[in-house]
């Protein structure tokens, strides 16, 4: 049978097979090779590729910028900024890191780098005691320790706390170190992983203990502030304000940081810097602060304290037209420098601890009390604004005041029981009688239930700024105490609630009636009594330093409340002004000259004439004073009595074309022409003639 044409296959020549069959051949070597090259690639080499994908990482390192120098109101620096060298720890790139979770755990390989590290630099190897806080979520419940105790080394103890209180940030070991120290870890990188020595800018305080309650402190940002507004563009390594000026102006005196890329090779190590954006400065804050009348306050200051056997005390110097606060000061002082380096807690412990005065608290803003007779010229305004007194009205002295009848009587008497006679409001003033302005106190009175807020003394209180903040410019003032009706009602149910271990005390222990002590241990209502103890600044009146001074320049200025402030202006680093800061006052309030007029006259004559309760020692002064002294009384379980002195005191624009006002506390320091005036007397020498002149002592006993 012959095939059709179309159905014939050309037949398989024993060349063409051949072909075939080497082509085949090479197809199949071709693919092996791929096969086999894959399977390198992917199983025997892939640890490699990971290694250099490793080698390629790029690392951005922040550069912290030096903060801004603090001048004073003449340019002299009280804050400054240095470069240092410091060696440092990146926890995330120990051999083993450390977290949060495994602080006090020390990895063998990390404490071979810390030990051959403490050879370099000069610190001890030795495993000594080292608390360390307990961070969550390790302890989360109230009844856990605030810290645990284990043995590290000296630099395996810095990591662990600061790992446990900033887990992100770098820890600074050892500053400053020398460009020796520099090359030669930088030449033993590998034999140092997690190691690193930067530039890094410290804060300086050149004039030491010197305002540091108003200038403040800085240190490293908290987990909760690197989020914060505040802080907004800080980084995780960088220093912040934490108190004071610094924490008020930190946006200011921060600057901006710079970053640097690094190439890092397997084990973190940078190998090579790939760019750097340089960081910007932070500006300059100059303030109204005077250096050298703030150095005088703070000796003469101290030494009433001593010579008094005092607890503390705070001074205020401000411009009463203003604001502008010339001097600040706080004892016991401290050298803030002290926080710009690895603090202890037992060294931060000793700085709150009431035992050692409390150095770290501004007493000037955030210590309150009685004011004693510094308070008078208040009830003054506000009986003869009510109309309840007169500039003509007087009123007989006679050593006692009394109201109530039988067993509600109450009698009270001037201090030493003095009988000061018939006695128009200036006399008054100048002498402090007590009786005179108990007179007042009952006559200011109101009826609680009608007027919870009280009547015309607390109303003019109130304006002058007592129970209310100040504005100024410096964190954590407090704004005191006015006691009202309402107040009192307050107190009383805080109380109810503390001793009977419910509302806020609840799951608290319980207390027989009027145990918590927080309405001086009784129920009573509003009484006509606190009303008189409030008019001469004594029973529950809570008001600081800056307060009173705030409330005398209105009286010096003629009824403006100014708002007081530090911050003078923002400059840049060649002295150009940025922004000024010079706010407006917070109010004005109102006051008949002639009323004002009285008012002086009366804290004139304190100063100025035989009787006055100041007299001893602004007598002689060759400027017009205008002052009063005041004795509060404090009452505490460990004293049964203690006097605290008050000056407070102003020369006004209308007398010089350098007005100011002075305010001084000197807690337990007897009476205040003994323990305050000298004081202010110092600091107003120092402000008009360049030198404190001699401390000059009163024996005043006028409460």
């Amino acid at each position: 049978m012959i095939d059709p044409p179309g159905d014939r296959r050309p037949p398989l020549t024993p060349q063409l097979a051949l072909r075939v069959a080497v082509a085949g051949s090479v197809a199949l070597a071709l693919f092996a090779v791929i096969f086999f090259r894959l399977w390198f690639l992917q199983v025997l080499s892939g640890t490699q590729y990971v290694n250099a994908a490793k080698v390629n990482r790029v690392r951005d390192i922040a550069i912290n910028a030096p903060r801004g120098d603090i001048l004073d109101r003449n340019g002299a620096v009280l804050v400054d900024s240095t470069k240092e060298l410091a060696v440092q720890i990146v926890p995330a790139e120990l051999p083993v890191p450390v977290n949060t979770d495994d602080v006090l755990k020390v990895p063998r390989r990390d404490a071979i780098v810390y030990n051959r590290l403490a050879g370099v630099v000069g610190m001890p190897t030795r495993r000594t005691r080292c608390p360390v806080p307990m961070p969550p979520p390790s302890c989360t419940t109230t009844q856990c320790p605030k810290s645990t105790v284990t043995r590290l080394s000296a630099i395996g103890c810095q990591v662990a706390q600061q790992v446990a209180r900033l887990p992100y940030a770098d820890v600074t070991v050892k500053s400053p170190v020398s460009r020796a120290v520099q090359f030669y870890l930088a030449e033993r990188q590998l034999a140092f992983p997690g190691v690193a020595v930067q530039q890094i800018y410290v804060t300086g305080y050149p004039q030491h203990t010197l305002a540091a309650q108003a200038l403040g402190t800085v240190g490293p940002i908290s987990p909760g502030e690197l989020h914060a507004r505040a802080y907004r563009g800080a980084t995780r390594n960088s220093i912040v304000g934490q108190t004071g000026l610094e924490a008020e102006y930190d946006a200011f005196l921060r600057g901006t940081p710079g970053i640097q890329k690094v190439q890092v090779n397997a084990d973190g190590q940078p190998t090579g810097s790939l760019s750097t954006t340089a960081p910007v400065s932070g500006h300059d804050l100059q303030l109204s602060l005077d250096a050298a009348l703030q150095r005088v306050g703070q000796r003469s200051l101290a030494e009433s304290i001593s010579q008094n056997d005092g607890a503390g005390g705070a001074f205020v110097a401000m411009n009463p037209t203003d604001g502008e606060v010339y001097g600040m000061g706080s004892e016991p002082s401290f050298d803030p420098s002290i926080f710009t380096k690895p603090l202890s807690d037992a060294a931060y412990a000793k700085l709150n601890s009431a035992a050692a005065g409390q150095p770290v608290v501004n007493r000037a803003i955030q210590g309150a009390g009685p004011t004693g007779s510094t308070f008078k010229p208040i009830t003054a305004t506000a009986a003869l604004q009510s109309g309840d007194w007169t500039t003509t009205d007087t009123y007989d002295d006679t050593g006692q005041f009394c109201v109530g009848t039988g067993a509600a009587g109450q009698c009270r008497h001037n201090a030493g029981h003095a009988v000061d006679g018939v006695l128009a409001l200036p006399d008054a003033i100048r002498v402090s009688s007590d009786d005179f302005f108990y007179n007042l106190g009952a006559k200011l009175n109101v009826d609680p239930t009608a007027h919870p807020t009280g009547g015309p003394l607390q109303q003019w209180a109130r304006a002058f700024g007592i129970g209310r903040a100040t504005g100024i410019d410096l964190p954590g003032g407090l704004t005191g105490t006015l006691p009202t009706p309402r107040w009192r009602q307050s107190r009383n149910r805080l109380e109810q609630e503390c001793d009977d271990a419910t509302g806020p005390f609840k799951g608290k222990p319980k207390h027989p009636p009027g145990g918590c002590g927080i309405a001086d241990g009784t129920n009573r209502p509003w009484s006509i009594g606190d009303n008189i103890s409030l008019a001469v600044g004594q029973g529950d009146v809570q008001v600081s330093p800056l307060q009173l001074a705030v409330a005398y320049a209105a009286l010096a200025n003629g009824g403006t409340i100014v708002r007081p402030h530090l911050g003078l202006s923002v400059q840049d680093q060649d002295g150009t002004v940025l922004q000024r800061i010079d706010p407006p006052p917070s109010r004005h309030i109102s006051i008949d000259p002639l009323y004002l007029d009285t008012i002086r006259e009366g804290l004139r004559e304190a100063t100025s004439q035989a009787g006055g309760t100041s007299y001893d020692v602004m007598g002689k002064f060759h400027q017009q004073v205008y002052g009063k002294t005041g004795t509060a009384q404090y009452f505490s379980a460990q004293d049964a009595e203690t006097d605290y002195a008050w000056y407070a005191c102003f020369v006004p624009a209308t007398a010089t074309s350098k007005p100011i006002v002075v305010v001084v506390w000197v807690e337990k320091g007897g009476f205040g022409d003994v323990g305050a005036a000298p004081v202010a007397r110092q600091i107003l020498s120092q402000w008009f003639y360049g030198k404190p002149g001699p401390y000059v002592a009163g024996s005043s006993t006028s409460l």
